[in-house]
């Protein structure tokens, strides 16, 4: 495992009723938000492991205030390397059946990911959050669905499962899928890697309407329109990269 440390704590003791749970939170640089993000994940019940991927700012106080158990990293490893690590600590240190995804700048909501526990204990091998279905997320920055828009339409041309959202964050996987993913993408680019492993097999998957939080803080973060066009940079690269091998 890619980690300098782990933190025990409280962090792994959940509500009965979401025993079978563990949350994955993605840490860098996150240190005026991620306190409350983790703390409204455990007020609902939920067991949640932390990385911290080599962050430089208060971010590893805040998450052990909170009380996560904290996974850290000794250097930036980007959001696919915090992935992987976060899959791998929750296959090592909890017996979890499920394993969700939850981002750290407060863009997500608790409630959505209650809503898709209900959904993978249904059968599912997969649940992914989007913001293009009926109910889901309406304020989106029109390049930016745009954007995201076009990349899921070339993903879905692999004529596997078809998607309406392939780059949402918001995830719930079941243990037994979680061991079987590899990620060696550390950029952003691990999210198209990662939905051609949810969805390029015969895993069961289905989407589920999720509201996405489009705040100041969580769109200067990270470039999310420079995201989006990396993102459909990648897929259209990795279609291309397919075609000529025909």
């Amino acid at each position: 495992m890619n980690m300098r440390s782990a933190r025990a704590g409280t962090g792994l003791d959940s509500d009965p009723a979401l025993a079978d749970v563990v949350v994955i939170v993605r840490v860098f640089n996150e240190a005026t938000v991620v306190g409350s993000v983790i703390r409204e994940l455990r007020d609902a019940g939920f067991a949640v492991i932390a990385v911290d991927d080599a962050s430089t700012d208060a971010s590893a106080a805040e998450i052990d205030a909170a009380g996560a158990f904290r996974v850290s990293h000794p250097a930036n490893l980007g959001a696919g390397g915090a992935l992987q690590t976060g899959l791998e600590a929750a296959l090592t240190f909890t017996g979890a059946e499920f394993i969700g995804c939850f981002d750290a700048d407060g863009q997500h909501q608790v409630k959505d990911l209650m809503g898709m526990v209900e959904v993978i204990r249904q059968g599912y091998d997969v649940v992914i959050g989007s913001r293009f279905l009926e109910g889901g997320d309406t304020q989106i920055p029109w390049l930016r669905r745009w954007l995201l828009k076009a990349a899921t339409s070339l993903m879905n041309r692999r004529g596997e499962t078809r998607l309406t959202d392939a780059h949402n964050g918001l995830r719930i996987i079941k243990r037994s899928v979680a061991r079987e993913i590899r990620l060696t993408y550390s950029g952003m680019a691990y999210a198209s890697q990662l939905e051609r492993a949810l969805t390029g097999s015969d895993y069961r998957v289905t989407e589920f309407p999720v509201t996405i939080l489009y705040t100041e803080y969580s769109q200067s973060k990270g470039q999310p329109l420079l995201n989006s066009v990396n993102i459909l940079a990648e897929v259209a690269a990795h279609r291309i990269s397919q075609w000529s091998r025909r």
